[in-house]
């Protein structure tokens, strides 16, 4: 399953944020594209800072937090 998120598509819709909001209650590990980096992130919470919102998420190896701006992320795909 795909979600596409990109700064033209803003704001997202309900559906895409349910999906988002389901990987974070389930601690269900989320893969991204941010600026054509690939990146596997356990998402914790959405924040918003200055007006923009945050994915805050968590490191699955390290442990070390990441804050992704929610309107830099191309696609994001719930792992299983």
């Amino acid at each position: 399953m795909f979600l596409t998120l990109a700064a033209t598509d803003l704001p997202v819709t309900a559906a895409q944020y349910d999906k988002l909001e389901r990987a974070i209650v389930d601690r269900a590990r989320v893969a991204l594209r941010v600026n054509g980096a690939e990146l596997v992130v356990i998402p914790e919470k959405i924040q918003t800072t200055q007006g923009r919102e945050l994915l805050v998420t968590q490191n699955p190896s390290s442990g070390l937090p990441l804050l992704i701006p929610i309107d830099t992320i191309e696609r994001l795909e719930v792992v299983r």
